[in-house]
């Protein structure tokens, strides 16, 4: 009975360092999915370096209340699922609220967002934003502006001159 008991506490251990170390975890409701399109969801998340693992609700619960995040317990309610990424924030967001919107059955439920208990507008909001490459690129674009309106002026310029001497 005691080894039960200690692999309960070790896996309220796990869930709680995975819930502190993550950068995104977001809750979600699987029910009605069938086995093929978990699969396909598993593989996605996995593709894009995202744990997505089932607990007991009694056991995330209180690795919740361990990692001081107990406004997730609403959530833990029916089967569920949880998404972990240490690395990108926006990933799973956007990867979950994409699949939600082909598949009916998965419920986007609530999330915490690097340390922070997140509501499922303000996931579906992250999903909207574009990705960091996006963003990079929407910025290297603004940067480059000036310089680019400086060349095309400066040739317009040399253009104009060849034109008045010749």
């Amino acid at each position: 009975m005691s080894s039960v008991i200690e692999q309960k506490k070790q896996m309220v251990e796990d869930i709680t360092a995975k819930l502190r170390e993550s950068k995104s975890t977001i809750v979600v409701d699987y029910r009605g999915l069938t086995v093929s399109e978990v699969t396909e969801l598993r593989k996605t998340l996995r593709d894009a370096g995202i744990e997505f693992k089932v607990f007991k609700n009694t056991l995330t619960r209180r690795a919740a209340e361990q990692a001081e995040l107990t406004g997730l317990n609403e959530a833990l309610t029916g089967p569920n699922a949880i998404a972990f990424s240490n690395e990108d924030v926006v990933a799973p967001a956007k990867i979950l609220n994409d699949f939600a919107k082909n598949h009916e059955a998965l419920e986007i439920k609530a999330g915490v967002i690097e340390g922070n208990i997140a509501t499922v507008e303000e996931i579906k909001a992250l999903a909207d934003l574009p990705s960091r490459e996006g963003l990079l690129s929407m910025l290297l674009s603004v940067l480059q502006a000036p310089i680019r309106n400086l060349a095309l002026a400066t040739k317009a310029v040399a253009e104009q001159k060849e034109e008045q001497g010749a």
